[in-house]
């Protein structure tokens, strides 16, 4: 398969250079993957961009739970994405919907004014809030008509392999005038066979290995985050992007 493209989801500047040592051709920037993205810190936008020459998509979002924002939220997310972008964002990754789970169209509208008045040529994604809403192709309607660059979906599915019809739809329907770039659930071993049934032309995926921090193991009653039953995420362990994982995605691509 030729001209697919592979964007790796990462968390941290070290995530971006592997991403783009094992090949990939975008990344998606974020914090706390673990929370399904949030915005990342101007910091870590300027040192990867300084170690990386592929486009960087920054995530804006400011909490976990949901895409209905406060006041407080968006202006937020608005100061967030216009520093980003000052700070060299290649692209600026939404999503606002209404407490319905439609799109809050007034709300995207007045988001890309304040990017693009940034920079015009910003590229603009919206990401898998498009998954929660009643109807997508409603959705995508809105969301080509607000000039956004592509969406992110998982076919409104647990992973994008299991949602993989909607997106051939999704596809068909936007017929070239939103990208579909589906991410959720793919890897080496399903992506080969999701393109083909597909006829997507990238890909959306993290390639990540577990690496240990031995720091906090003198105390393992000790949990900084949050608990579950009394159960909380080791905090010994962390993922990171790993080269290796990226160029075998992208091997299995090429079949």
């Amino acid at each position: 398969m030729e001209n697919i493209l592979f964007e790796v989801c990462c968390g941290c500047a070290e995530d971006a250079v592997q991403a783009e040592a094992g090949g990939a051709g975008r990344i998606e920037l974020n914090n706390a993957l673990f929370l399904g993205g949030l915005t990342p810190s101007i910091g870590t936008l300027e040192a990867v961009k300084a170690r990386v020459n592929i486009p960087v998509m920054c995530m804006v979002r400011p909490r976990e739970g949901g895409f209905c924002y406060t006041d407080y939220d968006y202006d937020t997310i608005c100061r967030d994405a216009v520093q980003l972008v000052r700070a060299g964002a290649d692209g600026i990754v939404f999503g606002f919907l209404n407490s319905d789970g439609t799109v809050d169209e007034a709300r995207c509208a007045d988001f890309l004014a304040r990017v693009r008045a940034e920079n015009p040529n910003l590229e603009t994604v919206f990401h898998r809030a498009i998954d929660v809403v009643p109807n997508v192709f409603r959705a995508l309607d809105a969301l080509i008509a607000l000039g956004v660059t592509r969406v992110l979906t998982s076919g409104q599915r647990a992973s994008a392999p299991a949602g993989a019809e909607t997106i051939r739809q999704m596809l068909e329907y936007a017929a070239g005038r939103i990208d579909i770039l589906p991410g959720g659930g793919i890897n080496a071993g399903n992506v080969h066979a999701f393109i083909a049934q597909t006829g997507v032309h990238s890909v959306h995926a993290s390639a990540r290995s577990l690496r240990h921090d031995t720091s906090v193991c003198g105390n393992p009653e000790i949990f900084f985050g949050g608990q579950i039953d009394g159960k909380g995420v080791p905090e010994d362990e962390y993922k990171v992007t790993d080269s290796a994982l990226v160029a075998a995605v992208l091997r299995a691509i090429e079949g």
